[in-house]
């Protein structure tokens, strides 16, 4: 692993829910774990009136309260420092910089410089050039890298414009672009799975891929998010970003080597070859819904429209399907699927290989067992693992087959620590590796494939909104889209399916 080094991560929007449900606790696990260098500090900024003692009074509620953690803690709460800053005042931030070169004096802490922007998307433009005027972004005295949320612009247009105003300020290998997708440990295990395996890689085609499916589900509805849900939508919320990028790492060819831009360029090329939906065929390859008042284990739940902050007349998607190709080599004809929601019967998020049926029923489908595919699951929340069916023989009397499931969980793994999206994510920044961060011409491709659906949304009123009754798989008309199949309909654990189990 890379020596960290010394260096001071400044937090915007440190006293908002991300900084404090989030970072403060994945950057304790990474001191507990000795990942961090011991010249380290965070400095919070906002504008909440807050000093140092009271900023770690507030971060101390949410990391562990258990007797034997309590030196641990203690000791990282002295990292942590505050400054109260009006963000978009450039005329504060001279206040800034003096107290990150006070805070690296006394700590003997090189003026190596993380800037995270936990902030409303407006000031993604605003902030970098604050830091800019006081040349907080030059690299003569040590590193200066800019980590940038979600969401990564509205659309093609104001993505565009986001990357043009951040160059202005920071070159792009300064900036890392964060989506916590990638830090998954087994989206990343998506690459060791491929490429570490000649029983895959081989068949990682057209030739034996059927088809490869995408489904992030979430029990939950859009709870008091629903004024900023209603402007964004299932598509910009979870597809072009999160979703393209898992579709990205899955459909692939092999980098040259393991290194951020030589895994980050074949990503792109993936993006480049997508097949463009056009405007007028967007109802053939996109299906979107919206949950509707049903009731769940016996309560009434109500509809999205019901929700507060959501317009009574909304035709805002929360579940959305579609279909695409990827016109390259590699995946010629091989249909992808992706599928998300809110109020979908359980939380699971899982990228699906079903592989061709054999081309001989050499045993038909005797004992009711269909004649189906092998299917690869690889399984990225919950219960993280991966899942293989094939056949087998059942014992006794003739040639009976029936499907069976061999399975590998993280949790087998013991004594291991599986660490969250935020702390692989936050010392892969520490360390300069950009390898799980969006490149900005590969976030302005995905924007390029969507921009169609979203404009086609926008334009033409008669393509329908279907709806679906909150607690099912959303409407019935997205099984339509899968070809010479069906959807898989995922239990919350990794091998349940096909069984009864708990949603």
């Amino acid at each position: 692993m890379s020596q960290t080094k010394p260096q001071i991560l400044v937090i915007f929007g440190a006293s908002g829910d991300l900084t404090k449900r989030k970072l403060i606790p994945a950057l304790y696990e990474l001191f507990r774990q000795k990942l961090l260098p011991k010249e380290f500090a965070v400095l919070g900024v906002s504008r909440t009136d807050l000093d140092d003692d009271a900023f770690r009074e507030k971060m101390k509620e949410f990391l562990p309260k258990e007797d034997d953690k309590k030196t641990a803690v203690s000791e990282f709460l002295q990292m942590l420092y505050y400054q109260p800053l009006a963000t978009e005042d450039a005329y504060d931030y001279p206040v800034l910089r003096d107290r990150l070169t006070t805070i690296a004096k006394q700590n003997n802490i090189a003026e190596n410089y993380i800037f995270y922007l936990s902030t409303p998307p407006k000031l993604y433009e605003i902030i970098p050039a604050n830091l800019a005027s006081v040349d907080l972004n030059k690299t003569e005295d040590g590193f200066r890298r800019l980590i940038v949320e979600k969401p990564f612009g509205t659309d093609l247009e104001s993505a565009k414009q986001l990357n043009k105003n951040l160059l202005n300020y920071f070159n792009e290998d300064q900036i890392y672009r964060i989506d916590h997708y990638l830090g998954k440990e087994t989206v990343q295990n998506m690459l060791v799975t491929r490429f570490a395996n000649g029983i895959f890689e081989p068949i990682w085609n057209h030739n034996f891929i059927h088809h490869v499916e995408v489904t992030s589900a979430e029990s939950l509805g859009v709870e008091e998010r629903g004024g900023y849900y209603d402007s964004s939508g299932a598509m910009r919320d979870m597809v072009q970003n999160h979703l393209m990028q898992v579709v990205g790492m899955v459909a692939m060819e092999p980098p040259v080597i393991v290194e951020a831009d030589a895994i980050r360029n074949e990503v792109l090329k993936v993006f480049q070859s997508l097949r463009p939906i056009k405007e007028e065929d967007v109802q053939n390859h996109v299906i979107r819904g919206q949950y509707i008042e049903s009731h769940i284990k016996g309560d009434l739940v109500k509809g999205y429209r019901q929700e507060k902050g959501v317009d009574p007349e909304s035709r805002t998607e929360t579940f959305m399907a579609m279909k695409f190709f990827i016109d390259n080599w590699r995946w010629s004809g091989v249909p992808f699927y992706i599928r998300t929601g809110k109020k979908l019967p359980t939380r699971v998020t899982e990228v699906v290989i079903h592989f061709k049926k054999t081309p001989h029923h050499l045993f038909g489908t005797n004992a009711g067992y269909e004649h189906s595919n092998n299917q690869l699951v690889i399984r990225i929340q919950p219960d993280e693992g991966i899942l293989l069916k094939f056949g087998m023989k059942v014992p006794g009397a003739g040639f009976n087959v029936q499907t069976v499931n061999m399975d590998f969980h993280y949790d087998d793994l013991r004594n291991v620590h599986l660490p969250s999206a935020y702390e692989r994510l936050l010392l892969d920044c520490m360390q300069g590796d950009a390898t799980l961060y969006s490149r900005g011409d590969a976030v302005v491709k995905a924007w390029e494939y969507v921009q169609p659906i979203l404009n086609a949304w926008k334009n033409n009123p008669e393509i329908p909104v279907y709806g679906y009754p909150a607690g099912t798989w959303g409407p019935d008309v997205a099984d339509d889209l899968v070809e010479d199949g069906t959807w898989r309909y995922p239990c919350k654990n990794l091998s349940d399916d096909g069984n009864y189990c708990e949603l």
